[in-house]
């Protein structure tokens, strides 16, 4: 025979109650149900706004993305894949210069770039390729035209000649679709969230 909890304990357990939804009210209320969020009518009104106003958002990002251009999502790609190659070699000496990146992480504009040996006009089938984009400060990237001669020897260094060899005579890809583009877009930001969650 199945006992109710009066039955073994000879006592009631106490309701479960829940933390009130809205931001800012401390108090605890005893749910009706799963969708009951909040403790009474005033915080309900705050609620219902709060919620208007994040479903609005929510349906203007998505009408913006649905009118974005090829070029707007292949800029929104290459913020996602600059801050992953930033965090990767965040520890690194500039691909082209002895210059220890992690002393210019104070500077503005992120302290040092996203760099790459083969450039993106030359070479935009490859902004996106993890072989060709290294940390590299500012002075190297953009006063010294990306130092191309000096990132060669870098990247020798870190990768090996064969790499450097098929990098320069990749010509392949770079006709990406919008929803090839959105799926790198979230990969990139998927490796950023992982490689900081196994460093923290």
């Amino acid at each position: 025979m199945i006992r109710s909890p009066i039955a073994r304990t000879g006592t009631l357990k106490p309701a479960r109650t829940r933390k009130c939804a809205v931001k800012g009210c401390a108090n605890r209320f005893q749910p009706r149900n799963i969708s009951h969020k909040v403790c009474g009518a005033d915080c309900a009104a705050v609620h219902a706004a709060a919620e208007r106003k994040r479903l609005d958002a929510k349906q203007t990002r998505e009408r913006k993305q649905k009118v974005k251009t090829r070029s707007e999502h292949i800029a929104d790609v290459q913020v996602a894949f600059n801050a992953l190659v930033r965090y990767r070699d965040r520890d690194q000496h500039c691909i082209s210069c002895p210059t220890h990146l992690p002393t210019l992480a104070d500077q503005p504009g992120g302290g040092f770039d996203c760099g790459h040996y083969r450039s993106r006009g030359s070479a935009p089938h490859l902004r996106f390729d993890l072989r060709n984009a290294h940390g590299q400060c500012k002075k190297c990237n953009r006063y010294r035209a990306g130092n191309a001669a000096d990132y060669r020897i870098g990247l020798i260094a870190r990768i090996g000649l064969a790499a450097v060899e098929a990098l320069e005579c990749d010509q392949a890809g770079g006709n990406w679709t919008i929803p090839e583009l959105l799926a790198m877009k979230a990969d990139f930001r998927a490796q950023l969230a992982k490689m900081k969650k196994e460093t923290a």
